[in-house]
């Protein structure tokens, strides 16, 4: 009996793997049968366009989770990046034009303000859901206060060409730029020891501490490594629109979360990778895609995506890690 329990447990492990894929699939499948036109290569391209900017937010808040933290100041820490990006380029609000360096410097303010989360969560001792709610309350305030309500009118082309509009080989270049920042998070995860930390961490921190893993100086890291992945998500996000304003990020933190879990990260922590999290990105951008295609209304999609990540996590969380449910 033992014996049977272990290969069923292990089988469940193996399914539980590979079930998002298997979802992506069924998924893209259903919706290009209700809609031929799913399938067409201009839907295709509008599709990796939607998921560039989930995509590079996503790496970052992959790490977060990997640990067992949670980062709720995704949507404060764009907004202010990307209105930082605005202001820095050819605008019609200040006189500054640092054309593509505007891109680093909003990609550093980003982790700034993940360090200064990181710092305050381990110094104080705050529990990093109200940290980051914090930090990230406060980013979209400054991003108000500067502009004072109103939008900076991006008037640098190349800017916007270089990060949004231009295309190669036909695909748009927040693509290749998204691409380029999921192989950037993959070599952490997979090549640095800040990636095998992270997951000791998320395991069983009272394990790691006394392998001698540096507990709190990993746990700022990460917060500062996920700041500069959404910095750069605010500048693709100010050069797709062509302006900054304080609201600019609304509803990244949802989609970000929804994709990370679904993709199969565990919320618990040590479960998951960034590779899972590419997978959930495609999840949610093929169902909206698909509800679109399909004439589904805006607020249903919400529910709907409301009830897939309810789902994914009761079918990702691995109970026997867990004494209670708090």
């Amino acid at each position: 009996m033992a014996s049977l329990a272990i290969r069923d447990g292990r089988a469940w492990s193996h399914w539980r793997r590979w079930a998002p894929v298997a979802v992506l699939i069924g998924l893209c499948l259903v919706v290009g049968l209700i809609n031929p036109s799913f399938f067409s290569a201009g839907n295709a391209v509008r599709m990796l366009n939607t998921a560039a900017i989930p995509l590079v937010v996503c790496m970052g808040a992959t790490f977060i989770i990997l640990m067992g933290s949670i980062d709720l100041s995704v949507e404060g820490t764009i907004a202010l990046c990307a209105v930082a990006a605005s202001m820095l380029v050819a605008n019609d609000f200040t006189g500054l034009s640092l054309g593509l360096w505007s891109v680093p410097a909003a990609i550093l303010l980003g982790g700034a303000l993940g360090l200064l989360s990181g710092l305050v969560h381990v110094k104080l001792k705050i529990p990093s859901f109200m940290t980051t709610l914090g930090i990230g309350f406060a980013g979209i305030g400054i991003a108000t206060a500067i502009l004072g309500g109103v939008m900076v009118r991006i008037a640098d082309n190349d800017f916007r060409s270089w990060l949004s509009l231009g295309r190669m080989f036909g695909v748009p270049a927040a693509v290749w730029i998204a691409g380029l920042a999921v192989l950037a998070a993959w070599v952490i995860q997979e090549r640095t020891r800040i990636g095998r930390w992270l997951y000791a961490i998320g395991t069983d921190e009272q394990t790691a501490r006394n392998s001698g893993i540096p507990i709190e100086r990993t746990r700022i890291l990460i917060f500062g490594i996920a700041g500069l992945f959404y910095g750069l998500a605010g500048a693709l996000s100010a050069a797709q629109i062509g302006r900054g304003h304080a609201l600019i990020s609304q509803d990244r933190l949802f989609t970000a979360i929804t994709a990370v879990v679904v993709g199969g990260t565990a919320l618990s922590g040590g479960v998951g990778s960034v590779l899972n999290s590419v997978i959930g990105v495609f999840i949610v951008i093929v169902l909206g895609n698909g509800m679109v295609l399909m004439g589904i209304e805006p607020y249903v999609q919400k529910g709907v995506q409301g009830l897939l990540i309810i789902a994914a996590v009761a079918l990702a969380l691995d109970r026997s890690r867990l004494d209670v449910v708090k």
